[in-house]
C-alpha cells in the first residue's frame, strides 16, 4: 500500500513539476526558433503542445522514482536490535 501511495504522490508532484518544465522549454523553444504569434500561435503551441508532453512524462517519471524509492526502501528496512546495556 505504501508503494502505491508514494506512486501515487510522484504521479502528483512530478506531473506538476514536468507541465512547468514543459512551459519553460516552450517558451525558450519560442524565442530560439522566432514561432510565428499570430492570433496566439505562440502561445497555443506552448500550452497544448509542450505543457502536456511535460506533465505525462513528468508524471510516469516522479511515480517510477517514487515507486522505486519505496521498493528500496522495504528491501532495505532491517530491524534494529536494541542496544544492550552493559553491567558495570
Amino acid at each position: 500500500m505504501k508503494i502505491a501511495l508514494l506512486a501515487l504522490l510522484g504521479l502528483a508532484f512530478g506531473a506538476v513539476g514536468g507541465a512547468a518544465l514543459g512551459i519553460s522549454a516552450g517558451l525558450a523553444w519560442i524565442q530560439i526558433f522566432k514561432t510565428s504569434n499570430f492570433e496566439g500561435d505562440s502561445s497555443m503551441l506552448v500550452f497544448f503542445t509542450f505543457m502536456p508532453l511535460g506533465a505525462v512524462i513528468g508524471g510516469i517519471g516522479g511515480a517510477l522514482l517514487f515507486a522505486v524509492l519505496a521498493i528500496r526502501d522495504a528491501e532495505i528496512a532491517i530491524e534494529h536490535e536494541p542496544v544492550r546495556r552493559r553491567d558495570r
